[in-house]
């Protein structure tokens, strides 16, 4: 596991949780990016920006604002920048009656307040940053 070389790894719900938050607040991604829950441990790479979520199971999320079903495997990693997620394996988003998954989540800087999701098929899908805020 040489790309978990030198990561801060946090165990448990509440010191996990609070790690995936703060990364996202670091990076500048919106805090309900993630709705996690069971997180057995979250670990980070601050050098290469790796990063890897466990829970317990797989939770599926709706995001209310913009319709949209949002799947969280109970393995989630990714390589974390600014205002970016590359990489990223463990979601998918639930598009007609596919489950296509997401590979690429980028923010736009402001004022567009955009957020866009590219899933391995290619698509992207784009969406007001506001409907990933805390508590959607």
């Amino acid at each position: 596991m040489e790309e978990k070389e030198g990561a801060i790894v946090k165990k448990g719900h509440e010191e996990g949780l609070k790690m995936a938050l703060s990364l996202l607040e670091e990076y500048q991604l919106p805090a309900g990016l993630l709705p996690l829950a069971d997180v057995i441990e979250v670990g980070f790479v601050k050098t290469t920006g790796y990063m890897w979520i466990l829970q317990t199971k797989k939770v599926e999320h709706n995001f209310k604002m913009i319709s949209k079903l949002v799947s969280y495997g109970a393995e989630i990693t990714g390589y974390v920048e600014k205002k970016r997620i590359k990489k990223l394996k463990g979601v998918k988003a639930k598009e007609l009656m596919l489950w296509p998954p997401v590979g690429d989540i980028s923010v736009d800087d402001s004022p567009t307040g955009k957020i866009h999701f590219k899933s391995l098929a290619g698509i992207t899908k784009t969406f007001p940053v506001e409907a990933f805020a805390a508590g959607q």
